[in-house]
C-alpha cells in the first residue's frame, strides 16, 4: 500500500496525521501543538489555545474542537478521552 503522506510537507489544510492521548496538566503543555481535540466523553474541557486564551468549553460525547490547542487543563476539566489532533 502506498503512503500519500510519505512525500508531502505538512500543511494546516491536510487531515491529521496522528491522535496523541491527553492528559490534563496546568502545568505541562502538549508535546505537539494540537490542529484539533478529540472528545469521546461529554463534559468541561478547559484549555489554552495557540493564540495564548484560555477558554472552557461543553463538549457532548465525540466532539471535535477545531481549534490549535497547546495545553489542556486539569482544573476544571471534566470531559474524558481526549486525544489531540495533529499534523507533525
Amino acid at each position: 500500500m502506498t503512503n500519500p503522506f510519505a512525500d508531502r510537507a505538512p500543511a494546516l489544510s491536510d487531515p491529521a496525521r496522528d491522535m496523541l492521548p491527553v492528559t490534563p496538566s496546568d502545568s505541562t503543555d502538549l508535546s505537539t501543538t494540537a490542529v484539533a481535540l478529540y472528545i469521546e466523553k461529554a463534559g468541561t474541557v478547559v484549555f489554552d489555545t495557540v493564540a495564548g486564551n484560555t477558554r472552557t468549553v461543553k463538549v457532548t460525547d465525540y466532539a471535535v474542537l477545531p481549534v490549535g490547542v497547546r495545553r489542556v487543563r486539569a482544573a476544571g476539566t471534566t470531559a474524558t478521552g481526549i486525544f489531540a489532533l495533529v499534523i507533525a
